[in-house]
């Protein structure tokens, strides 16, 4: 695989940013969702909750 790569004129590095970026923002993107959803499960009603199920 490596000699069929090597045939190539141009070639892309790899760097740690392309993996530390987009884990951060899937980071960030769950805890803004889980943030959402706590503080709307904590500011509803109770009562309303158990009168649906």
């Amino acid at each position: 695989m490596r000699k069929v790569l090597e045939r190539y004129a141009f070639r892309v590095e790899i760097g740690l940013e392309l993996f530390i970026l987009p884990g951060l923002a899937a980071f960030i993107i769950a805890l803004l969702t889980v943030s959402y959803q706590t503080l709307k499960a904590a500011r509803s009603n109770p009562a309303d909750s158990l009168r649906c199920e």
